[in-house]
C-alpha cells in the first residue's frame, strides 16, 4: 500500500477510535462535550455555520446539540439552524453504512477490539429490538425520537447490524432524522422564548 493510502487509513482508525470513545463517554459528559466542541471550534476561528455543521456531524450530539446551539446560542432562525444541521447530521451517514463492515473487522483483529465490538453489536440489539422487529418504521422511530443513545449515528449501526440494505436504511434514517429536528426544533424555540 502507499504512503498516502497508509496515512488515511491512520486518521480514519483515529478518527474512528475518538467516535467509539464519544459513543461510551456521552451519557456521562453529553453537555459538557457538546459546550467544549463549541467553544474550541469557536477558538479555531470558524463560523458560526461551520459551527453547526461539525456539531451536527458528531456522533452522541448530532443536531439535538447543534440546533440549539444554533438558535439560542448563535441567534440563528430556526430555518437555518435547521437546513444546517440536516444537512451536517447526514454527511457521515453513507460512509457509516459503508464502511461499518470493514472497520469492525480490523478493530476485531486484536483481543480489546474484539471484546468492544462485542459488547457495542449486544448494546446496539438490545436499543435496537424496534428495528429488528419492525424494520422501517423502527428505524425511522429509533433515529427520530432524541433520546440518549438515539440517533443517526446509532440507527446506522443497527441498520447494518440487523443488515438492512443500504439505500433503505439511508432513506429511513433521513426521515427518522427529519422526525428528531421538528422535535428538536420545537423544543429549541420553546426554550428560546422562555429565556426572552
Amino acid at each position: 500500500m502507499n504512503r498516502i493510502g497508509e496515512r488515511v487509513i491512520k486518521h480514519f482508525r483515529i478518527l474512528a477510535l475518538i467516535t467509539l470513545i464519544l459513543i461510551v463517554v456521552q451519557p456521562l459528559f453529553g453537555n459538557e462535550v457538546a459546550d467544549k466542541t463549541v467553544d474550541w471550534l469557536a477558538d479555531k476561528g470558524l463560523s458560526s455555520e461551520w459551527i453547526v455543521v461539525i456539531i451536527s456531524m458528531l456522533p452522541i450530539i448530532e443536531l439535538r446539540g447543534s440546533i440549539p446551539i444554533a438558535v439560542i446560542l448563535f441567534k440563528m432562525s430556526w430555518q437555518k439552524a435547521l437546513v444546517l444541521s440536516l444537512v451536517g447530521n447526514m454527511i457521515p451517514i453513507p460512509f457509516i453504512l459503508m464502511f461499518m463492515d470493514w472497520f469492525f473487522m480490523q478493530l476485531s483483529k486484536n483481543r480489546q477490539g474484539a471484546r468492544f465490538t462485542k459488547w457495542l453489536f449486544a448494546r446496539t440489539r438490545r436499543k435496537g429490538k424496534s428495528i429488528e422487529k419492525y424494520e422501517a418504521i423502527g428505524l425511522v422511530i429509533f433515529v427520530g425520537i432524541p433520546l440518549p443513545g438515539t440517533g443517526a449515528w446509532t440507527g446506522a449501526f443497527a441498520a447494518n447490524i440487523f443488515g438492512l440494505k443500504f439505500w433503505r436504511s439511508l432513506l429511513f434514517i433521513f426521515v427518522g432524522v427529519l422526525l428528531a429536528a421538528a422535535i428538536v426544533v420545537s423544543l429549541s424555540l420553546m426554550g428560546n422564548m422562555a429565556i426572552q
